[in-house]
């Protein structure tokens, strides 16, 4: 025991409150890099580069010279590759940390975007239903889409209701699929949805219903149903659908999910 204390007392002796602003600075830029690239596809890239490193030093412990000799090479190649790879990623960051967006957003400025959000959606999805089009939105929460996202068209583009009526105007080709959307933009549209495996639902709901109950099935998000054939507006979330919505209805829906978004936000900045 005296031994041990020796060997760390060194270091006991040099740990002052530096230390430990140094330390939660450190934790604090991976906690924000980590919630950066939460659903995206550069949580598997760290799946793999933690593979990589396990061997490595699998190799360099056990004297396997020509798997040590491959993998280096191959942190190289990854070394070059990997800022071609993800470089939507990498611009996407940079102009979060440009924005002040890495170091946390204003909770009432992101309440803002998303209630101006909800009003274009409300007005499209009226003007949607009264012509009888198709439609299908999907809103992300907590849990990460990209994989979903991936299925469709990259838009990136602020919600507007022309744009959401030119998406699913008939025989374009947006039309067919859905959009998803968080923090006041479009992400992507023509995305591929699970479909539901509720073997209890009517037989009068169809494709587009059971992908729209599918996806909150599988995550925490919300979505929009518009039928093309009655022109009904539908919400589902956690698996359970509410038809026959009114345009007034859908926005105070809409509304308090965005509220309770803003919430979460700010109880998880304030315990941060």
């Amino acid at each position: 025991m005296q031994q041990l204390a020796a060997r760390f007392l060194p270091y006991l002796n040099s740990f002052d409150w530096m230390t430990v602003i140094d330390i939660l600075i450190v934790a604090y830029v991976i906690y924000k890099v980590l919630m950066l690239i939460k659903g995206t596809r550069a949580i598997q890239l760290l799946k793999g580069l933690a593979v990589l490193v396990v061997a490595s030093t699998v190799s360099a412990r056990f004297h396997l010279y020509t798997m040590r000799w491959l993998l280096e090479k191959t942190w190289t190649a990854l070394f070059v590759a990997l800022p071609v790879v993800f470089q939507p990623e990498l611009r996407r960051a940079l102009e979060q940390i440009g924005r002040g967006g890495f170091f946390g957003r204003s909770v009432f400025v992101a309440d803002e975007e998303n209630l101006r959000a909800v009003r274009e959606i409300v007005r499209a999805t009226e003007a949607l239903s009264r012509r009888r089009v198709g439609a299908l939105m999907v809103f992300m929460r907590e849990t990460g889409l990209q994989e979903y996202i991936e299925t469709g068209v990259r838009i990136d583009a602020v919600v507007s209701a022309e744009l959401i009526v030119n998406i699913f105007e008939p025989n374009t080709p947006l039309h067919d699929g859905a959009a998803i959307i968080h923090n006041g933009r479009v992400l992507a549209a023509a995305c591929f949805l699970p479909l539901t495996e509720n073997p209890y639902l009517s037989k009068e709901l169809g494709t587009r219903h059971r992908s729209g109950i599918g996806i909150t099935e599988h995550s925490d998000a919300v979505s929009l149903i518009v039928s093309e054939e009655t022109g009904t507006i539908s919400l589902a979330q956690d698996g359970r659908i509410t038809r026959g919505l009114s345009a007034q209805e859908l926005g105070k829906r809409l509304e308090e999910h965005t509220r309770q978004n803003g919430k979460r936000a700010g109880r998880a900045s304030h315990d941060r």
